[in-house]
């Protein structure tokens, strides 16, 4: 799943970026509204993390996350923010946000709010999508299980199988599997790819 965070303060956006992508998420940076909107206008993303003091004002997140809904963009917004009294909360929420968390902020809290998010907005709170010979794929809980057995995956196994899954019927070919999963992580063997589909089936 891809998720763009809109934050200022570079320390901040590349811990939520590192993260998440641990976690087996891809993740798009933008340092202020202005960089901000447009990509999330012009991708899918799953979830926004959203700032709400940013280099346009100290309530340019709120207006950014009004002028998404005003548009018409229904995705996830999570604000992310130093901002923490009961006012700001109610703010953040009526100007289009999903969830709230104030910073500092615990990283197992916000992966869990983020799992929530992604349930709900799925319509289905198990979020989960069958797979080959009873198994299931909870993409929210990043999970794999059949008949109470958790299959125990790798953050990259899941990614691979995940790539596979919300592109039933697409062929992918070993380099482009390599730039996806391993972007930026210097030189990858053809065989390494194969290992991980054999090991998926």
């Amino acid at each position: 799943m891809r998720l763009l965070i809109v934050e200022d303060d570079p320390h901040i956006a590349e811990l939520l970026s590192d993260g998440l992508t641990e976690e087996g998420y891809e993740c798009d940076l933008a340092a202020s509204a202005a960089e901000g909107e447009p990509l999330a206008q012009l991708f899918p993303y799953a979830l926004l993390i959203l700032d709400v003091m940013l280099p346009e004002g100290i309530d340019a997140g709120y207006q950014l996350g009004e002028r998404l809904r005003d548009s018409g963009n229904k995705i996830p917004i999570l604000y992310l923010t130093a901002r923490g009294t009961v006012e700001d909360r109610v703010t953040g929420l009526e100007a289009g946000g999903d969830d709230y968390l104030t910073k500092p902020f615990a990283f197992t809290e916000l992966r869990a709010r983020i799992r929530a998010l992604l349930r709900r907005a799925s319509g289905n709170t198990q979020n989960a999508v069958p797979l080959p010979k009873g198994w299931m794929m909870d993409l929210g809980a990043r999970e794999v299980y059949a008949a109470g057995v958790r299959a125990d995956l790798t953050r990259r196994e899941f990614a691979l199988l995940e790539l596979f899954v919300m592109n039933p019927g697409r062929a992918f070919g070993r380099d482009e599997i390599i730039e996806r999963l391993w972007r930026g992580e210097g030189s990858v063997e053809h065989k390494v790819i194969d290992v991980y589909v054999s090991t998926l089936r």
